[in-house]
């Protein structure tokens, strides 16, 4: 007879299971995307303000509120926490998730210029809008979808030590994007980093904007390549006139997310040594989290990268940051 209990139960032991690890996948998903965009939170908050979800707070205030929750989500997830209140919150985040990605495919689909945020999930993952929205419905809709099998008919008791526990890390998130801009971490909060062909940088899918199309000379040879902002030139122009000006040093080349009537502007205030191009926001601002930053390109390829301008002797050696 216990072999029978055991049998008959089986069936819903079985979709406990299958509903717990689709919660737990799901929140996997969200705390993943939450990290992604905390190593960069200026861009999330930009990203945040152009698409009006800021909610009339300051930018970085909002997207500091919004890691929280998505990282508290997806811990609660994560932790077994699998409620009906926690399975609405995560249904409402996934459904803004779509609706985000069906409207940026929309605009890109009717010609519209795409912002230069840094999506759902940072800069870990290159989309386009259109893959964006299917992968997003696909995955986020069927992982929610499956942790409600087996959901019990009547909610437990609140867990306070795992509530706990997501408070704790909630908290960590915040602090970790509250310090991110701060730490080391443009090689891994970027999409820049030592080892990529600059052939394949690239933004937008028709027309698409690649480092060797604002910037042809880059395929060959040996150059610094820096990204500055037009107007914080009074902190680094004069800096980096002296050293494109030194002998012995390669080449440099400047680009700003800039107008051509900003740079002719630039060029007769400041009279650069060096050629500044104007480049699409949306190609460069996935490249930084702070301006200006610096790569050496080498045939090609960057072999160094610099949170700041370049230095001699990072380009004969070793890297300075």
């Amino acid at each position: 007879m216990g072999e029978a209990v055991a049998a008959g139960r089986s069936p819903g032991a079985t979709k406990t299971w299958i509903g717990r690890a689709a919660a737990a996948a799901l929140g996997l998903v969200l705390l993943v995307a939450t990290v992604a965009k905390a190593l960069d939170p200026q861009a999330f908050a930009e990203m945040l303000q152009g698409q009006g979800l800021t909610l009339g707070l300051p930018p970085l205030v909002a997207a500091l509120l919004a890691l929280a929750l998505e990282g508290g989500l997806g811990l609660l997830l994560l932790l077994g926490v699998r409620r009906p209140w926690s399975l609405v919150a995560a249904t409402l985040l996934v459904v803004t998730f779509v609706v985000l990605n069906g409207w940026d495919w929309w605009r890109a689909a009717h010609g519209a210029a795409m912002p230069a945020g840094c999506g759902c999930f940072g800069n870990l993952v290159q989309r386009s809008p259109a893959a964006a929205f299917w992968q997003d419905l696909a995955l986020l809709l069927s992982l929610l979808l499956l942790a409600r099998v087996g959901l019990p008919p009547r909610a437990a008791s609140l867990p306070p030590r795992r509530l706990a526990a997501v408070g704790v890390g909630a908290a960590a998130l915040v602090l970790l994007a509250w310090r991110a801009p701060e730490l080391p971490l443009d090689d891994v909060a970027t999409r820049l980093r030592p080892g990529i062909e600059v052939a394949k940088v690239c933004a937008g899918t028709t027309p698409r904007v690649c480092l060797t199309t604002v910037a042809p000379d880059l395929v060959r040879g040996r150059t610094w390549v820096t990204l500055v902002d037009l107007e914080d030139a009074a902190h680094w122009a004069d800096a980096l006139n002296r050293f494109s000006s030194q002998s012995g040093n390669p080449p440099v080349l400047a680009l700003a997310a800039a107008s051509p009537a900003d740079v002719s502007a630039f060029t007769w205030q400041w009279g650069p040594s060096f050629p500044l191009h104007d480049a699409p926001a949306a190609l460069l601002r996935p490249l930084y989290r702070r301006l200006p930053r610096s790569f050496l390109v080498e045939d090609g390829r960057v072999v160094r990268t610099l949170s700041g301008l370049p230095a001699a002797d990072a380009s004969r050696g070793e890297p300075t940051r």
